[in-house]
């Protein structure tokens, strides 16, 4: 069985492909947009997001939020400081493990997630049906691309043999 990496994607798969990366960088440019109107930046966005929608709790560690946001350590750092500044956070120590340092919103941070994420869902409820992860089907590309190649194989020995009988 041929590895994955080796079935050639076929036009249909590349379609899927660019529509997906089309309707994601659209919603992209509209949370950037939006972020901004509000006062904030994106990047300030989306780790108060993190913060409010982190699993089973209100809060988040800094290396949970590098993870989510897919940043450095030290650059959440920053980001965090840049919001406390602005009110929008704050660290506190934790009670069950004082060398773990907790990230909270504060009032200002919560108002401004909540009216952005209003606005992140309404925008998701305009796009459904069409900001869908594509159906990528390898094993069908293969199939298509194998049956491609035998009638090739197929139609370059029918040349070759109606050649040999002239």
């Amino acid at each position: 069985m041929a590895d994955r990496d080796d079935i050639p994607l076929l036009k249909d798969s590349f379609e899927k492909l660019s529509n997906f990366r089309y309707q994601l960088r659209k919603f992209v440019r509209f949370s950037e947009t939006i972020a901004r109107k509000h006062g904030v930046t994106p990047l300030q966005y989306l780790m108060m997001l993190h913060i409010e929608g982190f699993p089973g709790r209100n809060w988040a560690t800094v290396g949970e939020l590098a993870e989510r946001l897919q940043a450095k350590h030290h650059g959440v750092v920053s980001l965090i400081t840049r919001c406390e500044k602005l009110d929008l956070v704050e660290r506190r120590r934790s009670s069950v493990d004082g060398r773990r340092i907790e990230v909270h919103l504060l009032p200002k941070g919560k108002e401004i997630v909540h009216r952005l994420a209003r606005l992140h869902r309404d925008q998701l409820c305009a796009l459904e049906g069409e900001f869908v992860v594509p159906v990528l089907h390898p094993d069908k590309d293969k199939v298509i691309a194998e049956t491609t190649q035998n009638v090739a194989s197929m139609a370059a020995y029918a040349s070759h043999s109606q050649g040999n009988t002239d």
